[in-house]
């Protein structure tokens, strides 16, 4: 095999991570985002290219001889921000675990390294890839050096060698030189000639050859652009030599020490769990696998080794129905294989596999009844992985779960609230367990999917056998965690005693009136296209009206509306800019209700029609209990936390949502309780006395903050200390309250502040809780729930004052999540022990729906009411608004 050297530009492409990623952080508030995005273009250029040799060049602080030649060489730059500059030590770490050489030497750029170096590897045979995102490297392109510039993302590369340069620009390498010496580079404050611009520098170049070429022969150009030539002559000879990279520089390298090193295993596995590089960390233990167990015919990783694990255990395949019905008073650790069932979220159960401390016992689906006294045993302590659809999936054959007692996804979820990965494998290689096969690598993902019936059954049972030890030891080491981190009492009593609830409303559904679906959308599409025809006659042209590029040119070209804002491609057409033009043209009122009942009929009316159950005549939607950091519950498939109910027609979507027949749906609501928790846990005189006398609490807040009498406060004060009442609430910013009340950024300011100075107990409040937060860097419930506030150590201002509102409100919102679920556990032990014809089917933010006989309804709501408004007890009591009706709408 022939040498390869691959010479990468380390500061271009750390940028180029830097930009091209979102901010990411770890717990401790440590931006890795550069970090993250040089790994994989690391890991891609390792894998796809082969090395035999690299060295990774990296510029230094000291003034290089460019900037000794002229002192505004890069004056124009903006210094590297805190959130970048903290990651470049960490990063160059990791070169170093990598086994790749760095290269730094003081005086010179990293081009000129990876320049020198090149020539040396030429020199000495040696195929050569350098890698950059800097285009000046393409001076370096030749037969024997490719140049990969850098593209969209962090691994899409475009290779140019001395040909394909010729081939794009029409110059060679060299020319290249030439040709940014007349342009000049913004970027590094490298002048070149005003006023010529990259097609009239290729003309030129093509003609003369070089800068000194095109001066020799100065007297054959004419006109202006000799004036300008005439005018830069100094600037051009100066800009060339800026723009040349050394090839010779004094560097005594030995391609030897070029040699691509052992990788560093350990170190490098300590840093990706330092930064929670999960999806590296991952592949970084295959790769050391595959290097410890060498050779053509081994088998895939995990393969060999889930033998070993299925002789771990003694397996029980047989029928052994008295193993079963012994068990008592055990830890139980259970997993399913499943297939999708007809009802999308509830899967149809193929073997259950079930583990205590020396048995495996793996039961099909034609004997599940087997495992029924096991599992229904209230001695035995059920321990699993996504617990949910695992009681659901059991339910369906007959068999409920009686002790749903640790689920290590949702203990992870309350041991690090900013996860947003709670995969068995993720969780899996965090808590440094034996690694295995996972069962994406078995059955593939997307379109290539398998189904488990035609995946290879022996890597299956290991899969599932593995992730039964798997589980078992993520719980041993989760239980001590939630004890120390004091969660015991919001793991316990409120997230594993949801499951149930969760898993019950998601198979009972929510009726819909599919026949006022259909009538709906025929309706819609009647007023879509009535609306249609109206926009392309004030437009006077037929014209895509879902085509934001189309609409900018009707609006802001030919009707000549004022330009509010633009985008990369064009103008900006979005739901503020059309708000902003209101009034300015008659067109824009019916754009507006086009898009607003396009999107009612594709997303609710016909999205709902195309997800009812054709069985139940229900929707069953799924309840997502470790999403939101603040405890608070979402739901998904269909989202019904999100019906629109700002306007008429999205009021009277709720209509479709109804009872069947002979029952009622029941509607609680808890009213104000974000301010009722706030009045509490900052225990204010003014607020308190407010809820205590059954005032209207925006319109006292009305009163105190603009200091006028209450029977003289007027709608519109009352809605600015809505806001402001909700902005505390919610952690608004000035900003983000000049917006939502169409005042300036000054005035709202000035709302918070003088809010914040009549309620000074909130205002203690508020800031004790950033203090006590910076200290142990998490915010906490009433009840205990974390979250983890890692923004409070950002360097970054805006991220740091973004993570002070995070810190205030993160009480107030997760107490309050924390008390709807503690409703939800309560009706639901009242309606299974009274027997009560009644079920819970949706939770929407502060509201809980039932579905209820109708004879009973009456009587139930004033229980369900009792009930709720016992949950906890503050120093203001909690409220609840209920009302019944035969659909949503008749409850509002």
């Amino acid at each position: 095999m022939k040498n390869r050297l691959i010479l990468l530009d380390g500061n271009s492409l750390f940028n180029r991570a830097y930009f091209a990623l979102p901010p990411l952080m770890n717990k401790d508030g440590f931006y890795t985002n550069a970090i993250y995005g040089f790994a994989m273009m690391l890991n891609n250029i390792l894998e796809n290219y082969e090395p035999t040799h690299m060295a990774i060049a990296f510029d230094l602080k000291a003034p290089t001889f460019r900037h000794k030649s002229y002192e505004d060489y890069k004056a124009t730059r903006k210094g590297m921000s805190d959130e970048l500059r903290m990651q470049v030590e960490p990063l160059k770490k990791m070169v170093d675990a990598y086994g790749i050489t760095r290269v730094e030497f003081e005086g010179y750029e990293a081009d000129d390294i990876i320049g020198t170096l090149s020539k040396l590897a030429e020199n000495d045979g040696f195929e050569v890839m350098i890698v950059t995102g800097d285009k000046d490297a393409l001076q370096l392109a030749s037969q024997s050096t490719a140049v990969y510039i850098t593209k969209k993302g962090i691994t899409e590369l475009e290779r140019y060698t001395d040909a394909e340069v010729i081939e794009k620009y029409e110059l060679t390498p060299l020319e290249f030189i030439d040709l940014k010496a007349l342009m000049g580079d913004k970027s590094d404050n490298i002048k070149g000639v005003a006023g010529i611009g990259e097609k009239t520098g290729i003309k030129l170049i093509k003609e003369f050859k070089s800068v000194e070429g095109i001066y020799e022969h100065i007297d054959e150009i004419k006109g202006s652009l000799r004036t300008k030539l005439e005018n830069d002559r100094e600037s051009a000879f100066l800009s060339k030599k800026l723009a040349t990279i050394v090839r010779d520089m004094p560097l005594e390298a030995d391609m030897d020490e070029l040699l691509v090193k052992s990788t560093d295993y350990e170190r490098l596995s300590e840093m990706f769990r330092e930064f929670e590089f999960t999806t590296l960390l991952n592949k970084l233990k295959k790769e050391q696998l595959g290097k410890e167990q060498p050779g053509k015919d081994q088998q895939e990783p995990g393969r060999e080794k889930k033998s070993a694990d299925i002789e771990r255990a003694d397996i029980i395949y047989e029928y052994d129905r008295q193993w079963l019905d012994s068990v008592e008073g055990a830890d139980i650790i259970i997993n399913m294989q499943a297939e999708k069932g007809e009802e999308s979220n509830c899967p149809d159960i193929e073997k259950l596999y079930i583990k205590n401390a020396n048995n495996i016992y793996v039961v099909d689906a034609d004997n599940i009844a087997d495992a029924k006294a096991i599992l229904e045993n209230p001695s035995n302590r059920i321990i699993g992985h996504g617990l949910k659809n695992i009681y659901k999936a059991l339910k369906k054959c007959g068999i409920r779960i009686a002790n749903i007692f640790f689920d290590i996804e949702i203990a992870e979820y309350l041991i690090d609230s900013n996860n947003t990965n709670f995969t068995l494998e993720y969780l899996n290689n965090k808590y440094g367990l034996e690694n295995f096969e996972s069962l994406e690598e078995i059955i593939g993902k997307g379109k290539k999917e398998l189904k488990l019936i035609f995946a290879d059954k022996e890597r299956l049972s290991a899969y599932f056998i593995n992730s039964l030890y798997s589980i078992e030891g993520c719980y041993q080491m989760m239980g001590p965690e939630i004890e120390k981190q004091e969660l015991s009492f919001v793991f316990n009593e409120i997230e594993m005693k949801l499951v149930r609830v969760l898993s019950d409303m998601e198979q009972e559904g929510f009726l819909v009136d599919t026949a006022l679906l259909r009538r709906l959308s025929l309706q819609y599409e009647k007023e879509i296209a009535e609306l249609e025809s109206s926009i392309y006659s004030l437009a006077g042209e037929p014209f895509n009206i879902n085509s934001p590029k189309q609409l900018g040119v009707i609006l802001f070209d030919k009707l000549a509306l004022p330009v509010i804002k633009k985008t990369k491609t064009g103008y900006s057409t979005n739901i503020e800019v059309l708000e902003a033009l209101q009034g300015k043209h008659e067109i824009i009122e019916h754009i507006m209700e086009y898009r607003q009942i396009t999107k009612l009929k594709s997303t609710y009316i016909d999205g709902l029609l195309g997800i009812t159950n054709d069985k139940t005549g229900r929707i069953h939607t799924t309840f997502n209990q470790t999403i939101a950091s603040t405890g608070r519950l979402s739901s998904s498939d269909p989202n019904l936390q999100n019906i629109p109910v700002r306007t008429e027609r999205g009021r009277a979507l709720r209509e479709v949502f109804i009872s069947k027949e002979g029952y009622l749906l029941i509607d609680s609501d808890y009213s104000q309780i974000e301010l009722r928790i706030l009045a509490h846990l900052a225990n204010d005189e003014i607020m308190l006395d407010s809820f205590r006398k059954y005032e209207d609490i925006h319109t006292r807040t009305a009163s105190e903050v603009f200091n006028v009498p209450l029977d003289e406060v007027t709608p519109e004060l009352r809605s600015a200390a809505k806001a402001v009442n909700f902005g505390i609430v919610y952690g608004i910013s000035d900003f983000g309250l000049s917006n939502n009340l169409g005042i300036s950024k000054n005035e709202a300011k000035k709302y918070i502040e003088t809010y914040l100075d009549k309620y000074v107990n909130i205002k203690a409040f508020l800031s004790d809780v950033v203090t006590e937060v910076e200290r142990t860097g998490y915010s906490t419930t009433i009840f205990g729930r974390r979250r983890y506030i890692p923004e409070l150590k950002a360097k970054n201002m805006m991220v740091r004052n973004f993570g002070k509102r995070l810190a205030m409100n993160t009480p107030i919102q997760g107490t309050a999540a924390d008390i709807i679920k503690l409703a939800m556990i309560k009706v639901y032990e009242y309606l299974e022990e009274s027997g009560e014809d009644a079920k819970l089917i949706l939770q929407v933010h502060d509201e809980l729906i039932l579905e209820a006989a109708q004879e009973q309804a009456e009587s139930l709501k004033l229980k369900i009411k009792e009930i709720m408004e016992g949950v906890a007890e503050l120093l203001v009591d909690l409220r609840v608004d209920i009302k019944t009706g035969k659909n949503w709408l008749e409850t509002k």
